[in-house]
């Protein structure tokens, strides 16, 4: 029970011993140890008690003093006989100190801090470090120096388009990123509270009718390919001029394949299934991010048997076409240099996937469908792709065989055409 006292005084404070000791009006000292004094108010409020804490008791610097401590229990009893609950009271002050305190720290956010976060939060879902440094590369060239350090609720649509505006119609493609990329950002920052309102990066509605689409200030520029025409004899070249070299197997692998030059350069030997004739690129290789059989034909075992005499490690996950550096595979520049040294500089690796595609549908019967699935190409039709579960790897099989007697016939027949008919239908 606490002590009682005819009130207490400044000299009873500071010598009391442990216990609770009672000045009026509810006013209490509670003592723990010789450093450990503290004051406490008892109350009632509707019926029921509750005891609120003043602060440490003495008269060093942040203590209560006796007088204080008085003032305080007369300001709480004052609120008391007005109906306010003076906890209640300080709980709702420090509540929206708190707010009060987050807002500001939420308007000191910058632009380029919150697109830190943003591309931290969503670096693992990207499929390569190229992808993540494109997405620093152009902020920090193109929104940074204009916005980065301006607070991210404060980027208007003035800012947005004074980094969008000087690069769209010289730069179409890089500028619809910029303002991808931009948005993005902003729209984080939205969902973490640091801004409200409309995204002034929005295109729909918005920028939309300011700046011009792309298609109307850029053609698309293709890839430089080969015509199919001409494959078979640039395989015959390919093969003489580079023999025994790694990056030439690799590219006669990606055009024997149809491949994306990274899912290439990326395979390992973990990969292929020599007995099913089967490679399998993961997921998280693939542009569309589901992963992709591709059958292989007695000239891609070929090749791979080729590259099995060159290989340099033992690993069963090594790279099927490894590079200079040991545990690296081969970059895609070895493979232009390949295209250079042949006097080949107006063609482009990924062109061959063009040149694969004329083919398919200007020489030969194959579908559609059998060509794009053989590109690894998603169906665009959402409703198409929910009910497509095979990846006709029996029909591709067929079609990549029919491919690679084409790229070993040294020329291709001129004038008209004689497509290549599929096998008639089994059942």
């Amino acid at each position: 029970m606490p002590k009682r006292a005819a009130g207490l005084t400044a000299a009873k404070v500071r010598t009391a011993k442990p216990g609770r000791y009672v000045d009026g009006d509810g006013l209490m000292l509670f003592v723990r140890s010789a450093e450990a004094r503290f004051w406490l108010v008892r109350y009632s409020f509707g019926g029921k008690r509750r005891e609120a804490g003043l602060g440490r008791a003495g008269e060093g610097p942040g203590d209560v003093t006796l007088a204080e401590a008085r003032q305080r229990t007369a300001d709480m009893r004052r609120l008391i006989k007005a109906g306010i609950d003076p906890l209640a009271q300080r709980e709702a002050e420090a509540a929206a100190q708190k707010a009060a305190a987050q807002q500001a720290a939420a308007q000191a956010v910058t632009f380029k801090a919150v697109a830190d976060l943003y591309m931290a939060a969503h670096a693992a879902g990207w499929r390569n470090d190229k992808h993540r440094d494109q997405w620093r590369n152009t902020l920090a060239t193109y929104a940074f120096p204009l916005f980065g350090d301006m607070q991210v609720g404060e980027v208007r649509t003035g800012h947005v388009m004074a980094a969008l505006e000087p690069i769209w119609t010289v730069k179409p493609e890089t500028a619809t990123r910029v303002r991808g990329r931009i948005e993005s950002v902003l729209d984080y920052a939205t969902a973490r509270g640091w801004r409200t309102g409309e995204n002034p990066a929005r295109w729909r509605g918005h920028l939309a009718n300011m700046l011009p689409s792309r298609s109307k200030v850029a053609r698309v520029e293709h890839h430089a390919a080969l015509p199919w025409r001409e494959v078979g004899a640039f395989m015959v070249a390919l093969g003489k001029r580079e023999v025994g070299s790694v990056a030439a197997l690799a590219l006669r692998f990606v055009i024997l394949t149809a491949a994306r030059s990274g899912e290439v350069l990326g395979a390992r030997w973990t990969e292929i299934d020599l007995a099913e004739a089967v490679w399998t690129v993961p997921a998280e290789r693939m542009k569309a991010g589901r992963e992709h059989r591709v059958p292989l034909t007695d000239a891609a075992l070929d090749v791979l048997r080729q590259a099995a005499a060159l290989r340099t490690s033992k690993a069963a996950d090594a790279f099927v076409f490894p590079g200079m550096k040991p545990g690296k595979g081969l970059s895609v520049m070895a493979l232009a240099m390949v295209l250079r040294r042949m006097d080949r500089g107006d063609l482009t690796v990924h062109g061959f996937r063009s040149t694969f595609r004329d083919w398919c549908a200007e020489f030969t019967t194959f579908d559609r469908d059998t060509a794009e699935a053989a590109l690894a190409h998603t169906v665009r039709d959402k409703v198409e792709a929910a009910y497509r579960r095979g990846d006709q790897l029996d029909k591709r099989r067929r079609l990549m065989e029919a491919w690679a007697t084409f790229c070993a016939a040294p020329a291709a027949p001129a004038g008209d055409v004689t497509p290549i008919r599929r096998k008639a239908r089994v059942g």
